[in-house]
């Protein structure tokens, strides 16, 4: 199990490495209310089913019940209160407290927003992820929204140097970062082999300046690896495109902080109603 803590950027490291608090009221799952589950935004353990949250007025999202086995408590360090972690990375997800009386459990979980990742999956054990670059992020996100397997899909920007990039500052094509994806998908059901074939099938991994008439650095190719065994994969499937004859020009990359896109730019395709203009499906591979 690879943690994602080399993509987390400051605001959420604040919060799961450092033990902060998010301002109440300003977490995005606050007042969501849709079936689903919540992960862990640090290793995407499943840690607590919708079922089980409900709405306490305390400003932050608020459940009765943990997933078995999911949830690690310790006494907090002021001595009052008892914290709750990911059991498997201890990422901190916010505190506990009981006999409030809220639910028939007398329990509340309470937890910050920027510690958990929302996916609608029901069932979802566990989760992993890719981070990838292929030209303009809404195409690929369209796409890798359609492929089975795949939990949430988020567009924004990594690979350069400075924090909170806005799409005007990457767009200029000297701010270093790529326009790129962030794909959760859940490995019980699609593989990270199957994920990166896809990759390679949605765009075109030999075009070296840009993507379709995307032209520039932020639209190239690049696959951000989280460990040597995501590096190997990437690998091994470019050199069975190379030995097909394919000149790829996908870069390798190791993951760098993901700065997540402004709000226009998620699920923008299903937004306007429109349908790509640079991508499109080409199968590549043999399987």
């Amino acid at each position: 199990m690879t943690f994602k803590t080399a993509s987390l950027v400051p605001q959420l490291l604040k919060i799961i490495r450092d033990k902060g608090t998010e301002y109440p009221f300003s977490g995005e799952y606050d007042s969501l209310d849709s079936p689903g589950t919540y992960l862990c935004r640090q290793c995407g353990l499943a840690l607590f089913r919708a079922t089980s949250k409900f709405h306490s007025g305390c400003g932050w999202p608020s459940f009765d019940q943990e997933i078995e086995g999911a949830v690690k408590r310790l006494p907090d360090k002021d001595g009052q209160r008892t914290e709750i972690l990911c059991m498997r990375c201890d990422a901190h997800l916010g505190h506990v407290f009981m006999g409030e009386r809220h639910t028939a459990l007398n329990t509340r979980h309470c937890v910050n927003s920027l510690s958990l990742d929302f996916v609608t999956s029901l069932e979802v054990q566990d989760s992993e992820e890719a981070i990838l670059a292929a030209g303009c992020f809404w195409g690929v996100e369209y796409y890798f929204k359609k492929l089975p397997g795949v939990l949430k899909v988020e567009v924004g920007y990594s690979g350069g140097g400075k924090d909170s990039p806005t799409y005007e500052q990457v767009c200029t094509g000297r701010s270093g970062h790529f326009e790129a994806v962030r794909v959760v998908y859940d490995p019980s059901k699609i593989t990270y082999e199957r994920i990166i074939k896809f990759f390679f099938e949605i765009h075109d991994p030999t075009q070296h300046n840009g993507q379709g008439p995307d032209i520039g650095e932020q639209y190239l190719s690049v696959i951000f690896y989280y460990d040597d065994k995501q590096l190997q994969m990437a690998q091994s499937l470019i050199q069975q495109l190379e030995q097909k004859g394919y000149d790829i020009a996908t870069q390798l990359l190791p993951v760098k902080p993901f700065w997540l896109a402004e709000d226009y730019h998620q699920d923008y395709y299903q937004k306007t109603k429109k349908l790509p203009y640079c991508h499109q499906y080409t199968k590549r591979f043999d399987d």
